[in-house]
């Protein structure tokens, strides 16, 4: 009798066990929006096929119409109804978190597109002006590869046509960006439409071409390329400069900040909580950045103390200003000098990280044609498909103002431990969607990268005063923005107040201290990410190490926290505290 209940009992468990669960067809059925997702992403997206070796969308830009525009927000719709049919307590974790972080993308895109954000579509740093950078992403082994180019060009004009329409809806609808940032955009515009066609951005894949190219066949696609600028883009572009002179410029605000736009303070409160992935209002987050400023203005004192300089922080950065010595006196040496650091951060790492990417990265100039508008670097990530390593792109315009004691931290923060380690390392992660493992959350990418310049200290940079000073300035640096981006936008600072605010707490020159308040007036509430993310960083860290004592591990805290790829704050705290409680739970502390 126990035999027969035992069989019964043991033929249901296993019935059971074959059964399929309704959490993994629930997860298929998460997995199949998805997948659809990304097909449509690289569908709408053309740019983006290359990282995947797939070629065929070479010849095409991503369509800029409001026609466009409105037909992707519809489809984005469809996507984000299909996800909120599915019931999360039926999906396991991983597919939750999945499917929390692509309901956040489709309803943050959805509420940008319904406020007219895509209607400020230009400023010194965005727009078409800069098409020609395309270039540095793009492989120029191929005849094909060439044609591809030549292709994209032509279709330029129609592409300038279809931003015109979307500004002419954004003065209609007081959806403008500020004069300030407008101003320099005629000048960009100008120095696109050049005379002699060799000299354009545009013809510089065209300068060298390669010895498998038949020269009758390259002098051909040169000439191609010569009548291709001379004809369409610069009389299309000639358009479009006149354009923003004579409409676009006198409607544009005359205030720095969206608060001064029609529902402006709402809109702000909705980018700061996009860019964050926080609840936090504007009034704490200024809050935060004022204690910031006054924390790091101490340590500031201190080393001033130390390096025996009489006088004030104004003082003191004054001097840093101004004082040749720390300055290099060419890009050549300037960019020299970024490369030996580079080549010092690497062997440091293995004490912080047990798991480094494969992919490699280099150092760049930024291109000539951008540099006097642009900041003092950035990082472009690796192609998806290992064609194309990273880049560390470094600012050698002017390099008198472009000072040593900061090219350390700048180095950590765009390259490794930072920017690159985190971002090769999440496109390795091959258990994720793709869309996580390209995922541009701000809070989480911007703010490993300011939490990594502390990991300086660690790797054994910092030895001079100077460079610990510098480290401060790019954290106050930070800080300060949590001041003025919401000092601009939400409590109406004038452009003159924030710069004057900058120019009080930070070492930063002038000419980059202009460019960062004008990068921030063009893009409103991006600049909260990199502070807020980095102090919830140190606080799981503190957290961590405050409970597991001697048993904390510095490089499997790392590898955790990297391990989802770029997630929402909320979502990496929850992780953090479970793997908390894991190694609590193997240390034998709880």
């Amino acid at each position: 009798m126990a035999r027969r209940l035992w069989g019964c009992m043991w033929a249901y468990i296993c019935a059971v066990l074959l059964m399929p669960t309704a959490v993994n067809a629930s997860d298929s059925e998460l997995q199949k929006i998805i997948d659809d997702h990304w097909a449509w992403t690289l569908q709408a997206y053309p740019e983006r096929r290359l990282e995947y070796g797939d070629r065929s969308g070479n010849r095409d830009w991503t369509a800029m119409s409001p026609e466009a525009f409105e037909e992707r927000n519809e489809q984005q719709g469809q996507f984000k109804r299909r996800l909120e049919t599915l019931e999360p307590v039926t999906l396991s974790a991983p597919a939750r978190l999945n499917r929390q972080m692509l309901l956040r993308d489709l309803t943050d895109a959805q509420d940008n597109y319904q406020e007219g954000l895509h209607l400020m579509a230009v400023n010194m740093r965005s727009g078409p002006q800069h098409r020609h950078s395309m270039a540095e992403r793009l492989p120029f082994n191929t005849e094909q590869d060439y044609r591809d180019w030549l292709e994209r060009l032509r279709k330029l004009p129609a592409q300038l046509k279809e931003y015109q329409a979307l500004l002419d809806e954004g003065i209609a609808r007081n959806r403008v960006q500020a004069e300030v940032v407008m101003q320099r955009v005629p000048d960009q515009i100008e120095r696109v439409v050049v005379s002699s066609p060799e000299q354009s951005p545009f013809y510089k894949p065209f300068q060298t071409l390669p010895d498998t190219i038949a020269p009758e066949i390259a002098g051909a696609l040169q000439q191609q390329a010569k009548q291709v600028i001379a004809d369409l883009l610069n009389p299309a572009y000639a358009q479009f400069g006149d354009y923003i002179s004579r409409v676009y410029l006198p409607a544009t605000r005359k205030e720095a900040g969206v608060g001064s736009l029609n529902g402006g303070k709402a809109l702000y409160r909705q980018l700061a909580a996009q860019f964050t992935t926080t609840e936090l209002s504007p009034e704490t987050i200024h809050q935060m950045g004022l204690d910031e400023v006054a924390r790091i203005r101490r340590e500031m004192m201190a080393i001033i103390d130390e390096v025996g300089f009489e006088g004030d922080l104004q003082a003191f950065n004054e001097f840093l200003r101004n004082d040749p010595q720390f300055y290099y006196d060419s890009p050549e040496a300037l960019l020299e000098g970024y490369q030996a650091i580079a080549k010092r951060l690497d062997p440091a790492l293995v004490s912080l990280f047990g798991k480094l990417p494969r992919m490699p990265y280099g150092v760049r100039p930024i291109p000539d044609e951008i540099a006097p508008d642009t900041t003092t670097a950035y990082y472009m990530r690796p192609a998806a498909d290992g064609s194309r390593p990273g880049w560390y792109y470094v600012n050698l315009y002017r390099p008198e103002v472009r000072p040593k004691f900061e090219m350390e931290v700048l180095s950590v923060h765009e390259s490794v431990p930072g920017h690159h380690l985190q971002i090769a390392l999440a496109q390795e992660l091959g258990d994720l969607p793709e869309f996580r493992r390209n995922s541009s959350v701000t809070a989480f990418i911007e703010g490993w990268g300011l939490y990594s310049k502390r990991l300086g200290y660690d790797m054994g940079l910092y030895q001079a005063p100077y460079s610990r000073y510098g480290q401060l300035v790019y954290d106050m640096w930070r800080a300060v923005r949590l001041v003025v981006d919401t000092g601009m936008h939400y409590f109406g600072w004038s452009r003159e107040r924030a710069i004057a605010f900058f120019k009080d707490n930070a070492a930063k020159t002038e000419a980059d201290i202009v460019n960062e308040i004008d990068r921030y007036i063009g893009w409103p509430g991006q600049a909260l990410a990199y502070k807020v993310g980095q102090l919830k960083i140190l606080a799981l860290r503190e957290k961590a190490e405050q409970a597991l004592g001697e048993a904390f591990d510095i490089r499997a805290f790392h590898d955790h926290l990297l391990g989802a790829g770029a997630i929402p704050l909320d979502a990496l705290e929850q992780r953090m505290d479970a793997w908390l409680a894991q190694q609590l739970a193997e240390a034998g502390k709880v």
